[in-house]
């Protein structure tokens, strides 16, 4: 049974806001209307996501840019994955326990309605799959992402894995309504797994219909490029169509059935294994397999671990809990929660995927929950790290069968790091949000100090850090918070602020070699990520 952490950033840990998240310089709120509104309308007008960064920026010249002008030469491939990793010898797509195999074979299955293409991101197409934007316009385009038909040599798969969720093990899960539809490489020879979401069932699909909504589909398409855009490691979103094909939800889990639109996200990443992806394997016992699957991730996805190395499930191990330390962190920097970190949930390559009740906090709140099904608030935003450490302590049972005991005491070893890797991440972060150059003793207190205030006083995470890169130091040491600044005016109202701000300030001293218009410019330009 795995330890639980005692976090002492458990204030801190435990609920960042962002009001409104800012995608772009267009709020989400608004984008979210204009997108469904434009689904609902069957509009031919499209949103488009546009990078800020030049093509010179991302190490490649325009003159150098070669993009497909159409689909006609465009390929993808299954064939890395199918060439090392066994296939459901069963080939009808029925809902079935399923053994000894990484993939089913399943087909999409196309809307029986006309689909219209709602969105796309400029940056995805063009920079990870090199696709002229005005691909996006051809009808060949839409039936790509929409499931209705396949890129000439590519095999549609669905991938089988398991899971704890909430702590539990659910047994068989897998890809229940998402489709591989293949593999591509890009111009920078990067290889990049396509997947649709909400295209049909597979034989994972137990007692689901195989589709997405467009409210969901619309808020995992915002949500993975606003993540982007702010740094974290995310899956990337490339198109999203709505049908007028019905798709029936409990919307609020409260028995109230409603009829909704079917969507497709086309959705990509370097890999979508997960840590479920390990624990079935582990579970049934198919430890040839556990072994190949493992050497092939090794090998495709972590090229500082030699794959011939005897240690090199060790040396993989450390990789992902150091990884997923950041990446929580990073999560509660922006005031993220994930909302469903079940380990099926849970990258092996440590990025975000699966958006599904995620939410941003507003005001500050260790135990916001975004997930209204979660009764016992077992992924509070506050509870994110220590499921981070619950969830590297399945994988560590997953890979157990295949250490010795020497590997074994050294992966026990590197788990128990773990709070250590997340508490350094955490307060760098913090730290950088703060303005604050250098180390001193007293940092942790100093963050724990002023996220204890928000709380206290409900104040905005996002405002509240946004307003302190623009107030200036003569303002806080006079106490007077111009009313503009009203989520400071807020916490302002405690009994404690002026002991926070006199320490805040004096630590602002001990900053080597600056000033406080560079602390303001610091503070201004890392707003604008997170």
């Amino acid at each position: 049974m795995t330890q639980r952490i005692g976090f002492p950033f458990c204030c801190l840990i435990q609920r960042l806001h962002i009001p409104r998240l800012l995608l772009l310089c267009v709020t989400f709120q608004p984008v979210i209307c204009s997108l469904i509104q434009l689904g609902l309308e069957g509009s031919a007008n499209l949103l488009h996501l546009f990078s800020n960064k030049s093509n010179q920026e991302q190490g490649y010249c325009e003159a150098e840019t070669t993009l497909a002008s159409s689909l006609d030469f465009w390929t993808l491939s299954s064939d890395n994955l199918i060439a090392v990793l066994p296939i459901d010898p069963v080939k009808e797509n029925y809902v079935r326990k399923v053994k000894n195999c990484i993939f089913s074979v399943a087909l999409p299955t196309p809307f029986k309605s006309r689909v219209h293409l709602v969105a796309v991101s400029k940056e995805v197409l063009e920079d990870i799959l090199d696709l002229d934007l005005s691909v996006s316009e051809t009808e060949h385009f839409i039936q790509l992402v929409s499931g209705e038909k396949i890129v000439f040599g590519s095999i549609p798969l669905a991938h089988r894995y398991g899971g704890h969720q909430f702590g539990i093990w659910a047994d068989q899960l897998g890809d229940g309504r998402a489709h591989l539809i293949g593999i591509y490489m890009n111009r920078q020879g990067e290889k990049w797994e396509l997947q649709l979401k909400g295209s049909g069932k597979t034989p994972y699909s137990r007692n689901g219909d195989g589709r997405a909504v467009l409210r969901s589909s619309v808020r995992e398409f915002l949500c993975s490029e606003a993540m982007h855009y702010l740094g974290i490691p995310t899956s990337r979103a490339a198109s999203l169509v709505v049908s007028d094909d019905e798709v029936w939800r409990d919307q609020f889990y409260n028995g109230n059935i409603v009829k909704e639109r079917g969507a497709v996200v086309l959705r990509v990443a370097k890999s979508w294994f997960r840590i479920g992806s390990l624990e079935i394997l582990a579970h049934y016992g198919e430890l040839d397999l556990l072994r190949t699957l493992l050497d092939f991730i090794i090998q495709e996805h972590f090229p500082s671990v030699d794959v011939k190395e005897p240690n090199r499930y060790v040396g993989f191990f450390s990789i992902v809990v150091s990884k997923t330390a950041q990446l929580i962190a990073l999560w509660m920097s922006v005031g993220f929660a994930h909302g469903v970190c079940n380990t099926d949930n849970f990258s092996l390559l440590s990025i975000t995927i699966d958006y599904g009740p995620f939410g941003f906090m507003e005001a500050y709140n260790p135990d916001f929950v975004p997930n209204t099904s979660d009764d016992e608030r077992r992924y509070k935003i506050g509870n994110q790290a220590n499921i981070g450490m619950f969830n590297l302590n399945k994988l560590l049972q997953a890979i157990n069968p295949l250490l010795d005991p020497g590997q074994k005491q050294l992966t026990a070893q590197i788990l128990e790091g773990y709070p250590v890797l997340y508490y350094r991440r955490f307060r760098e972060l913090f730290k950088t949000k703060l303005g604050l150059l250098g180390d001193t003793e007293g940092d942790d207190d100093l963050i724990a100090f002023l996220l204890h205030l928000m709380e206290e006083t409900e104040a905005d995470f996002t405002m509240t850090f946004r307003q302190l890169s623009e107030i200036t130091q003569s303002q806080l040491q006079e106490l007077s918070v111009p009313q503009q600044f009203w989520a400071l005016k807020m916490i302002s109202k405690h009994k404690l602020f002026p002991v926070w701000v006199s320490q805040y300030l004096l630590r602002l001293k001990s900053n080597m070699n600056d000033s406080d218009s560079k602390r303001r410019e610091r503070m201004t330009i890392l707003r604008g990520v997170h």
